[in-house]
């Protein structure tokens, strides 16, 4: 059947098609005034001195693995339950990642579980703000602290989460930011660093531009590196949808609160909740079936009535190249619990309240006949 309802759909405005035609019309497509005008917005936005656009959030967080100067013999503690650029990211460099596992309301990962894969072989932490909500960084801080590890903040769903008051993207080392154009703001491909650190900043400039030193002529090469530069066209739309982050922020919030409203009486499915002490920032709506339902019936039937979904997420210990890489992987039984059991529905910030109900009355029915 033909999905009526989009899964997932960019907020683009005319002012967003004018920026990016403007660029056309100047005739500098690259290294150009664009993407040195967004790193300001968006340092600005962060509240950190220094943001580095890059082509993509994976890139982003593969230069900061590379700039922290991890390498084989090294391990990097990360989440299971996350995308697979974090684990990617980790082995381009060598090192190893280490999985944790997660918190059963916030699909974080779970501090103590943090503490308890420490080894002498660590050297990091990747921490992951999933669907928007922002990790425990209180308690991932002080891990890190008692073991001198350096930390990367994987916020490329989170732009806009705050925790206890601070803007998700200056902890830590370093933050990445992705904008794919599910994502709250969209640049159509592209990311960002933001970090409080001149050294870091410099080298990962020089990283994402095959190397080549800030002074140093064009054919220079300090150091390998790696083509991860942003063009001026995603610049130009970033900047653009950097200065409406508040709108496009408070219209997801919106779709978000009535997805809530709606499915909170349906016995079996429980809505994100975020805690008291943070913002989030909804990349996507997230809901965990109840005990004893498995989300691929539900999904099939739901695909059957037009609904689409999707699989948020498959455990990255599970996937079938990283077993392979990485061996017999340890058992993550929270992970490996709710993977079974969060479906992602429907959303943006257009979604209108026809639109919810559809999805919620479809839900609740394929929710009560099993699937």
């Amino acid at each position: 059947m033909q999905e009526r309802i989009p899964m997932s759909s960019p907020d683009i405005s005319e002012e967003d098609i004018a920026a990016v035609v403007a660029v056309l019309r100047s005739g500098r497509l690259a290294l150009g005034p664009q993407a040195e005008a967004f790193e300001a917005a968006m340092a600005g936005y962060v509240g950190v001195p220094h943001a580095v656009a890059v082509s993509s959030g994976t890139a982003a967080l593969h230069l900061l693995t590379a700039a922290l100067g991890l390498g084989p013999g090294d391990e990097v503690l990360v989440p299971s339950f996350t995308f697979v650029s974090c684990a990617n990211a980790i082995l381009y460099t060598g090192a190893r990642p280490v999985f944790v596992d997660i918190e059963a309301d916030t699909f974080n990962l779970d501090p103590a579980d943090l503490e308890a894969k420490v080894t002498p072989r660590t050297k990091a932490i990747l921490a992951v703000d999933a669907f928007g909500h922002p990790a425990e960084w209180d308690q991932i801080l002080a891990v890190a602290s008692r073991h001198g590890l350096a930390v990367i903040d994987d916020a490329c769903e989170a732009i806009g989460a705050t925790y206890r008051g601070a803007r998700i993207g200056a902890l830590g080392e370093a933050a990445a930011f992705g904008f794919y154009p599910n994502k709250q703001m969209t640049t159509g491909e592209g990311g960002i660093i933001t970090t409080r650190s001149e050294k870091l900043a410099r080298l990962c400039r020089s990283l994402r531009n095959q190397g080549r030193g800030e002074m140093g002529a064009w054919l220079t090469h300090e150091r390998m590196g790696f083509n991860y530069r942003i063009d001026e066209l995603s610049a130009a739309l970033g900047r653009s949808q950097l200065a409406r982050i508040d709108t496009l922020l408070a219209k997801r919030d919106r779709a978000a609160a009535m997805y809530d409203d709606r499915l909170r009486g349906i016995d079996a499915v429980r809505v994100p909740a975020p805690r008291p002490h943070v913002r989030k920032s909804h990349f996507v709506y997230v809901v965990t079936l109840g005990e004893g339902l498995t989300r691929d019936p539900v999904m099939t039937a739901l695909a059957e009535r037009g609904i689409p979904t999707r699989a948020y997420f498959e455990p990255l210990h599970q996937q079938p190249y990283l077993r392979k890489r990485l061996g017999t992987p340890a058992r993550l039984p929270v992970t490996e619990a709710l993977a079974r059991r969060t479906i992602a529905l429907p959303f943006h910030g257009n979604l209108t309240r026809a639109q919810v109900n559809e999805v919620a009355t479809n839900l609740a029915a394929a929710v009560r006949a099993g699937g």
